[in-house]
């Protein structure tokens, strides 16, 4: 539910072509499962069930790959060759500052 009500309202704030929904989530749970795994390298004390439940379980479950993989191909059936190629490089750059900020964060 978390996905689709986050995807929903960043989808009618912007009028564009690039899915910024399906990026927002993503992004954002980059970011949650940074914060959650820097915390546990930070000795703070979240049992092996809780980690597993907030990354696996909600981290996994709010974010989408297969959204964002039929997403590209949606982009690229119909010709949007610049914009496949910037929503996964920015997907994957920003995907990857976001979970470094979360570990950074609890440093």
């Amino acid at each position: 539910m978390a996905r689709y009500l986050v995807s929903k309202v960043v989808t009618e704030s912007v009028s564009s072509i690039f899915p910024w929904g399906t990026f927002c989530v993503n992004i954002a749970g980059c970011f949650l499962i940074g914060l959650i795994y820097g915390l546990v390298d930070r000795n703070i004390p979240i049992s092996p069930e809780m980690r597993l439940f907030l990354t696996v379980g909600f981290c996994g479950g709010f974010t989408t790959f297969s959204t964002f993989a039929h997403e590209n191909y949606l982009l690229f059936d119909s010709s949007r060759f610049p914009i496949v190629l910037l929503y996964m490089a920015v997907s994957c750059a920003a995907g990857f500052a976001a979970a470094w900020a979360g570990h950074f964060i609890t440093r």
